[in-house]
């Protein structure tokens, strides 16, 4: 196993989990409430896809390691994650715009996934 892939797999397994606690974490049951019925089901629809996708590609991660370096399929699939993580921290800058320590954090994470998903590509 290659173990930057198995990094890639177990940072996206990771989110998956986080994603999973959202609606504890943000107490969403109570939050929810707050949001017409569309935006209430649109959070939920969307936050149950990320997981599905975390899960997709941790499994894929898993699956075809040696694939991820070696495909352009691979290389596109690690690209496209880098993009995301590097396009989720910029949006945490735009919309958050929070100086509380977890956003600092939850930036350093991002920056994380972004070199995580591109090193192998570039390596």
């Amino acid at each position: 196993m290659d173990p930057l892939i198995l990094a890639c797999a177990l940072f996206s397994f990771g989110f998956a989990i986080f994603h999973v606690l959202f609606w504890r974490i943000f107490d969403w049951p109570k939050e929810l409430e707050k949001l017409n019925f569309a935006n209430r089901a649109i959070m939920q629809i969307l936050n149950l896809r990320l997981i599905y996708v975390f899960i997709a590609v941790g499994v894929i991660c898993l699956a075809y390691p040696l694939e991820m370096r070696t495909t352009p399929v691979g290389r596109a699939l690690l690209i496209g994650m880098g993009c995301f993580w590097a396009g989720r921290l910029c949006e945490q800058f735009l919309f958050l715009r929070h100086k509380q320590k977890s956003m600092f954090v939850l930036s350093g994470v991002f920056v994380l996934g972004t070199v995580l998903f591109l090193l192998p590509v570039f390596l």
